[in-house]
This record gives C-alpha cells, structure tokens and sequence, in this order.
C-alpha cells in the first residue's frame, strides 16, 4: 500500500519543492525587472545576445528554468529511488514535466 503524505520525507523532495518555489520568485524576479528596468530595450535575436543586453531579466529566467528542470529531475529520483509520494513533490514534479514540455516546444517550434 502505498503511503502519501503531504510534505516530503527525503532530501530529494525537499529540493525538488525548494527548487519549483525558486522557479517562480526568479521568474518574478525577472519579470520585475523587465517592467521596472528594460521594457523599452528590444530583446536580443539569440540568448547570448539577450544576456548581453538585458542581464537583469535573462539570468534570473535562465536560473528559473534551470531550477524547474533541476527540480523535476530530483522529484523523479525521489519518487521512483526512495519511493518519496508526498502530494508537494509530486506537484513540484510534475510542473518540472511542464516546464520541460515547454521547452521542448519552444526548441521544435519556434515563432
């Protein structure tokens, strides 16, 4: 039988809901300075340019995608490894499912 518990019992868990709430303060962060700081400056055509041009808001997204894809790989490590079935990883994970299927998208079709 399987036991399911609300908060994660591991280490992995713990990360993994650690990690999905960074994602979103960076992306709030990053937002944040978009509105106050660079709206009026165009973005860059690549992620380098982007970098370059507009740091305050590209690092902080950069580092909230990371944090998600980091996040779903731990809650996968600690739902399949440990057998870790608490409702907060297994959201924190399954929005790090999203965020990757919106990557993929995004990578096979760009607008």
């Amino acid at each position: 039988m399987i036991k399911i518990t609300f908060f994660p019992k591991n280490k992995l868990g713990k990360w993994s809901f650690g990690l999905i709430i960074a994602m979103f303060l960076l992306f709030f962060i990053g937002r944040l300075l978009y509105l106050t700081n660079y709206a009026s400056l165009p973005s860059g055509e690549s992620i380098l340019r982007d970098i370059a041009m507009r740091p305050g808001v590209a690092l902080p997204m950069l580092s909230g995608f990371a944090a998600g894809i980091i996040s779903f790989i731990f809650g996968l490590i600690g739902i399949f490894k440990n057998r870790d079935y608490s409702i907060l990883m297994l959201i924190s994970t399954a929005i790090g499912g999203l965020l990757i299927l919106l990557l993929a998208g995004e990578i096979l079709f760009p607008h």
